[in-house]
């Protein structure tokens, strides 16, 4: 399915509703307190900019376009819980603004994250690494990335926008070999 047709009909509520629903999902993921709490105050500030009539009717958009489900509670309330489709196309609105932050402290580990992908799929090869290079990942060796801070999240949300997930392995390591220069590309002292 081509996601990026699917994605241009949509107007500005349905986009914010399949982000919304993403925060549940980023919240599932998150396993530090901090980012749950940021996930938390993103998704109150976005929901409260949408107006009640344009929330149905994005709803009705997206279960149309079959990206979300609706789930009936047994309290009598419904639920809408995105796809696995609905999830992609998510994941390729929010892509576009992550970041990896820099914490306080450095926790002198380094995050290193190796593919290898066949020949036949260059394309997705070329992909991940432009993909890792925009977050700040710098290329440690030809299919080889590394960071210095906490970014599992946000590697695990660009594995699963492209499906590559049995071509990656994420590893944290406590020492590099070539570490001095290390600190001074990403300023570390």
């Amino acid at each position: 399915m081509c996601y990026s047709k699917i994605v241009r009909g949509f107007g500005p509520t349905a986009q914010k509703v399949i982000l919304l629903l993403l925060g549940g999902l980023a919240l599932g993921l998150s396993g530090s307190p901090n980012r749950y709490k940021r996930v938390l105050k993103s998704i109150s500030r976005d929901w409260k900019q949408i107006e009640r009539r344009n929330l149905y009717r994005g709803i009705r958009q997206l279960y149309e376009s079959r990206l979300v489900n609706y789930v009936e509670n047994k309290d009598g309330t419904v639920s809408v819980v995105l796809n696995r489709d609905g999830r992609k196309v998510a994941l390729k609105y929010k892509i576009g603004e992550m970041k990896i932050l820099k914490p306080p402290r450095w926790d002198y580990k380094w995050r290193v994250v190796l593919f290898d992908i066949p020949q036949t799929q260059a394309k997705l090869r070329d992909a991940l690494r432009q993909r890792f290079k925009q977050l700040g990942l710098i290329e440690f060796q030809k299919s080889v990335f590394i960071h210095p801070y906490e970014c599992r999240n946000e590697i695990d949300f660009v594995i699963e926008l492209y499906n590559a997930r049995r071509f990656v392995r994420f590893i944290e390591a406590t020492k590099v070999d070539n570490e001095l220069h290390l600190k001074n590309k990403f300023r570390l002292s």
